[in-house]
């Protein structure tokens, strides 16, 4: 019998794989895609100022790793980085117009990995998939 983790290993790839080739015609990676779909998310839930720890909590990603890659956002012209007006010692982060409501794209394209993966799975095992997956990062995020 397989590991749990390597299951959840094969399942990430896969999961991944699709979504890089989608980011790819953007330019973007998917791990890219995804943290600007946070901010564009943010942004339209009324957030004011997001800040890059935001980010960092959210993607539980190291400060080092998300400063790069939101240069590299920045560098392509997905999101602009200014001095906050509240703290200087933040910058804010914002979408640009080119990748303003992306969130509602990238929640369609997930919805269409997921249910390509999901194929011969009922409603109720799909709901019971997302609940099962929802306790799991409740568990994780408690350590």
């Amino acid at each position: 019998m397989m590991p749990f983790g390597l299951k959840i290993a094969i399942i990430n790839r896969a999961f991944r794989k699709k979504l890089d080739e989608k980011a790819g015609d953007m330019g973007l990676t998917a791990v890219q895609l995804r943290v600007l779909g946070s901010i564009s998310r943010l942004e339209a839930s009324g957030e004011t100022e997001i800040h890059q720890n935001d980010l960092e909590r959210i993607e539980h990603v190291t400060h080092p790793a998300m400063t790069k890659l939101l240069q590299r956002l920045e560098s392509k012209g997905f999101i602009r980085c200014v001095v906050s007006a509240r703290d200087r010692r933040y910058k804010k982060i914002t979408c640009t117009e080119q990748s303003a409501g992306i969130y509602k794209m990238i929640l369609a394209q997930d919805e269409e990995v997921f249910d390509e993966l999901c194929r011969g799975l009922t409603e109720k095992d799909r709901g019971d998939l997302m609940r099962l997956a929802d306790m799991l990062l409740k568990n994780i995020d408690s350590e």
